[in-house]
Order: C-alpha cells, then structure tokens, then sequence
C-alpha cells in the first residue's frame, strides 16, 4: 500500500487557507446517527492567499512528515467506525505555527479488506483535489463554539494523509490531519472523521 504524506508547514500559516472555521450555534453542537458533530447554517467561503515564491516555499517548507516522532504506543482515544475499522489518536499537538496536529493510526480488526474512500468526506471540492485522503476530518471547539477544516495549501490539497486504499484484514495505516488552532484558552476539541464515532480529545502542547 502507498501511503502519500503531506508535508509539515509549521511556519507557512501564510501559505494555508485557514479556511475552515464555522462558528456554532450555541444549540448546534450535537451529533448525528453517524458521529459527525452537526450544525446549522451553511458554511462560509474561505479566501486563498496568494500563492508564495519558489524562494518562499523553500525556506519555509520543512522536510518532515508530520506525526513521523509520536509514539504509537500511548493511546489518547480509541473509537470505532464501518466494516471493521479502529481509528486509534496517538497524539493532538498544538504547535507553534497556529495550528494543531492530529495524529494516529487506522486498523482492520475485520477479516476482509475495508474500504477507505468515504474518509475524505462528502464536500465535492475537497473529494476532487484530495481523494483518497483523511480530509473529511473536523474539530469542534465547545467552549468557543467554532468547528475546524483540514488546513489546505494554495492548490486546495489537504495538509493530511493521502493516497489510501483499501486496507487490508489485520492491517493498518498511519494518518495525521492539521487543523487551525483553537485558542489556547481550548484545551479539549471533538474529533470526527467520517464513518467513525466522535472523539473527545486533550490538546497538548
């Protein structure tokens, strides 16, 4: 399996769409049958920066794919989704460059392959430029009452995991989402990812 991992844009918040940041309605912070945290009211467009230089990019693009030092062994949250599938959260950091990093691991506890199509949400412009990718994902601050998108670069591609297919019985995929950072006063978010149950997670860092 190939697994295509964004890179880490930990000082490029000028070169992301902060896109993303819906507020809440004080009574629309409530779940549905799937999981997903739900609200009312459309969600508002986002302006795209302008694209930086080649120069830019390279100063300040790092190497490193996110979530490449958690330990996998410590287990934040565990919950369950379709068809077998276990989303384990190893790690949500806020870092320095305003925003926060999801990161885990996906697993097939069924004895058939799952599919993983449905993770990269049902928004038909996402879909488009990240397909098979993680980036149906979404936080929800409770107490500032605003849910948060997948940061994405200028060309619309999801600062997430990519490039997944099927996972097979007894296997598993590593995955990270960065998300905008709620303020620091926020030190617990709800997690969604599509097909899974909600998670309540601490923010570290």
């Amino acid at each position: 399996m190939s697994i295509r991992r964004s890179t880490r844009f930990r000082r490029a918040v000028a070169a992301v769409s902060l896109a993303a940041v819906l507020p809440l309605a004080a009574t629309g912070c409530g779940t549905d049958g799937g999981g997903k945290t739900s609200d009312s009211g459309s969600s508002p467009s986002s302006s795209i920066p302008s694209k930086p230089s080649e120069g830019d990019k390279g100063a300040k693009q790092e190497d490193t794919a996110a979530g490449d030092n958690v330990d996998p062994s410590v287990k934040l949250a565990q919950v369950n989704g379709r068809d077998g599938l276990i989303l384990v959260v190893n790690e949500v950091k806020r870092d320095s460059g305003g925003f926060v990093t999801v990161s885990g691991v996906i697993k097939n506890e069924s004895d058939t392959a799952s599919s993983s199509s449905q993770l990269s949400g049902s928004e038909s412009a996402i879909v488009a430029s990240n397909p098979n990718s993680v980036a149906g994902a979404t936080l929800v601050d409770k107490v500032g009452k605003k849910r948060y998108y997948i940061l994405r670069d200028t060309d619309g591609r999801c600062l997430c995991t990519t490039g997944l297919t099927a996972i097979s019985a007894g296997g598993s995929v590593p995955v990270f989402m960065q998300f905008p950072a709620p303020p620091a006063t926020s030190t617990e978010v709800d997690f969604t990812l599509p097909t899974f149950a909600t998670a309540s997670l601490k923010i570290s860092g």
